[in-house]
C-alpha cells in the first residue's frame, strides 16, 4: 500500500474485490473532517488474480497522480 498527501486529501493505493479477481483502486480521504474514503477504481477493464498484483498496479497509478480535486476526484 502506497500513500501520498495532497493539499486537502490523502490518497492511498487500494484493492476492490469482485467476481473473477481484484480491481486496482485509489482511496481518497479528506485530511480535515476525515469521513469515509472515496474509492476510485483505476485501470478499467483490468482484473488481477491476486490482491497484491492489484495493489502494485494501483501504486503505479498513484505515482502518476497529479492532484486530488476539491471534491475528491483524481487529477492526472
Amino acid at each position: 500500500m502506497a500513500r501520498r498527501l495532497f493539499a486537502a486529501y490523502e490518497a492511498v493505493s487500494a484493492v476492490v474485490p469482485g467476481e473473477g479477481g481484484y480491481s486496482a483502486a485509489i482511496a481518497v480521504k479528506a485530511l480535515v473532517d476525515g469521513g469515509a474514503p472515496q474509492f476510485h477504481k483505476v485501470l478499467p477493464g483490468q482484473t488481477f488474480s491476486t490482491a497484491s498484483d492489484a495493489d502494485e498496479a494501483a501504486e503505479r497509478v498513484l505515482a502518476e497522480l497529479a492532484d486530488v480535486g476539491s471534491e475528491g476526484q483524481l487529477v492526472f
